[in-house]
């Protein structure tokens, strides 16, 4: 089987010549400009030959035509620290302008994946795209945010249409540049968080709005951030995998195996395994997920992004774990 072949395979429970596998990453020295961008993930696929292809942007880079201002502090997870916020007061959220999508910092986006599709025309690509929940989160900091939510309900869901409109537009226009799917992510579907009863109101709505913008995608990946997860109340949306923290938070991958009939995406924990595990123990937990799913519906991958450090010969030994290089 190829890449694709193999994917979409396990996406329909059907045999395997392997599990595929795949891990994504920052480049936080590249991620500026579409072409160095473009070039960080072409090498990094290139290199490892996972089953797909995730692009990661800068983070929070959804917001930077907005206002977010962020620059880089050293970390492991190559993440923006952000040092200026748009939304200061309830009624900033109603001057949330349109945006052009095909501009901006969306628009570097947009081209990086067009220059990641010229290179890699037979690899799986996920383009990121972010729940408006998060993004909210991000355009206000998460503590304003709760309060907002909770204080300024009306004012937040101005806003949050604003923000849907536009992530719709561009889950769309990733499509039209060369991605195969979109890696939807959530990163406020937790109850730590919010309650349920919360979530279902400034959530769902937005979230399905964007996913549907998103229905001519070959592969819809749904990303599940976070501890204490609300695992079970997002399984009915129309996303192909599941993806989240399994080694950190509930539900397991064995026990995620009865509660969504979908492909489930992961098995290494990026934040002790792939970065102070040894070969042999990061093979074990490769090994041991697959025990779990039976290896099928099943893609190896990690909870969220590995930290830029993680060594070559950690990353062999995921690979080498589900199949010869």
């Amino acid at each position: 089987m190829n890449s694709r072949e193999r994917v979409h395979a396990a996406i329909a429970g059907k045999p395997v010549d392997r599990v595929p596998i795949a891990l994504w990453r920052h480049f936080p020295q590249h991620d500026q400009k579409a072409e160095t961008m473009a070039r960080a993930h072409v090498e990094f696929q290139t290199r490892w030959q996972w089953d797909l292809l995730k692009v990661t942007p800068a983070s929070g880079y959804y917001g930077d035509d907005w206002g977010l201002r962020g620059g880089y502090k050293p970390n492991r997870e190559g993440t923006r620290h952000f040092s200026d916020r748009p939304i200061k007061k309830p009624g900033d959220w109603s001057r949330l302008k349109p945006l052009d999508v095909t501009a901006g910092a969306y628009g570097r986006e947009l081209h990086a994946l067009r220059l990641i599709r010229e290179a890699l025309p037979d690899v799986l690509i996920l383009s990121t795209v972010f729940s408006p929940l998060t993004i909210a989160g991000t355009l206000s900091g998460p503590e304003a945010s709760l309060r907002y939510l909770r204080e300024n309900p009306d004012d937040l869901h101005r806003g949050l249409e604003s923000i849907t409109d536009v992530t719709a537009r561009f889950a769309a226009e990733s499509l039209a540049s060369g991605a195969d799917g979109v890696f939807f992510a959530t990163a406020a579907a937790s109850t730590q968080h919010l309650t349920v009863e919360e979530y279902e109101e400034f959530g769902r709505p937005y979230d399905l709005r964007v996913l549907e913008a998103a229905s001519g995608a070959d592969l819809r990946m749904l990303h599940v951030h976070g501890l204490d997860i609300m695992f079970d109340e997002l399984t009915d949306y129309p996303a192909d995998i599941v993806n989240w923290h399994d080694r950190r938070t509930a539900p397991t991958l064995a026990e995620a195996r009865h509660r969504f009939s979908g492909c489930l995406a992961g098995g290494l924990n990026e934040l002790e395994a792939l970065v102070s595990g040894t070969p042999a123990q990061i093979a074990a937990e490769v090994r041991d997920a697959i025990t779990q799913t039976g290896g099928r519906r099943h893609i190896v991958a990690a909870g969220c992004t590995i930290p830029v450090d993680v060594s070559e010969d950690r990353l062999n030994a995921a690979r080498q774990a589900v199949g010869a290089l």
